[in-house]
């Protein structure tokens, strides 16, 4: 009989070829509860399997990223936002010689938390819940507590770790607000959500009539190119080049990942230009008052009417407002919409 072979620890020697500042699967802080490694994939492949075949990452197809109820089958949803950021996420890890399968798994599940209706959601649910409310918090309440009926994904505590962190607010990319993940993994998921958003949002909002090509800021065409592909290849390969010592042989002080001053700046300059003409303004109109007259109805009538929850999660909390935002946060844009207009006939 031969003896089959266990790919994971093949998988976790070769780690060992990493950079020093990469995270070694086999040097993982560990999970919530305790469980028998597979013998197949490591910890983090794990989690990003884990991620993949949850619910919540399901869900994300029909939830907005930017605009609400675009007319138009070629819109960013939170869904294509998340596989953008992991593709750009590995890239950047790998090239970098850091650990892909967790910048992967990170990436996948960084938004598993995020409302219906895009950041206005986010807002609304924040206004209205007494704790407040951070889809990055959400995101590992998600893994932790609400998928699997309770019992969570049991994700390591790596990931975790980077999904909790990679939400910035309007900062400055890299700023003095910029609190980085614990991990360099973490911190490139991060750094490549802002790759991704500021680039497809801009196609988006082009798409969506509210700007010209030509209306970018002329510092960023000559920076970063004119085109989506140059702006990304532009930033990816900048972010590469800065951030190159994380990948050898050790001796930082502080390994870090990172841009070069001068693509930071533009960066931030686009980033800006969109949040005055393109974010703002995606907060305004008539699908916007309808989402948000939806999100309050629905939270109004949750609060009392609990019989209209889920009954897992009438059993995972005794705050009647965490049961009724867990369950808003989890829906998509069309089910809240739809149910808003059951509860109001």
């Amino acid at each position: 009989m031969v003896n089959r072979p266990n790919v994971r620890e093949q998988i976790e020697k070769r780690e060992e070829a990493l950079s020093p500042y990469a995270v070694k699967s086999r040097s993982s802080r560990g999970r919530l509860r305790c469980e028998e490694a597979c013998s197949i994939r490591t910890s983090f492949q794990r989690d990003r399997d884990r991620i993949i075949h949850s619910k919540a990452f399901r869900r994300l197809k029909h939830k907005t990223q930017v605009f609400i109820a675009p007319a138009g089958d070629h819109y960013v949803t939170r869904l294509t936002h998340t596989l953008e950021v992991s593709q750009i996420a590995r890239t950047i890890a790998r090239a970098l010689n850091l650990n892909e399968d967790l910048a992967e798994a990170i990436a996948l599940g960084h938004d598993l938390g995020h409302t219906p209706f895009g950041h206005m959601g986010e807002q609304i649910l924040n206004e209205l819940f007494h704790g407040g409310f951070r889809h990055n918090e959400q995101s590992l309440r998600v893994v932790d507590v609400l998928e699997r009926q309770g019992q969570g994904l049991n994700l390591t505590w790596e990931v975790r770790d980077g999904i909790l962190n990679h939400s910035k607010g309007e900062g400055e990319v890299l700023g003095e607000d910029w609190a980085d993940a614990n991990t360099l993994e973490g911190g490139i998921c991060k750094i490549a959500d802002v790759v991704a958003y500021v680039n497809h949002d801009v196609e988006d909002a082009i798409r969506a009539g509210i700007i010209g090509q030509d209306d970018l800021p002329v510092s960023v065409a000559e920076a970063l190119g004119s085109t989506h592909s140059q702006r990304v290849d532009t930033l990816v390969c900048d972010i590469i080049n800065y951030s190159w010592p994380v990948s050898g042989n050790g001796g930082l002080t502080t390994p870090s990942v990172g841009m070069s001053p001068g693509i930071l700046s533009v960066t931030n300059t686009l980033r800006q230009f969109l949040f005055e003409r393109v974010y703002y303004s995606s907060l305004a109109g008539e699908e916007a008052a309808k989402a948000e007259g939806a999100l309050r109805l629905l939270h109004s009538y949750l609060l009392t009417h609990d019989d209209s929850l889920p009954p897992e999660l009438v059993l995972l909390s005794d705050d009647r407002e965490r049961r009724v935002i867990d369950y808003i946060a989890g829906m998509t844009d069309q089910y809240a919409l739809r149910l808003a207009g059951e509860i109001s006939q």
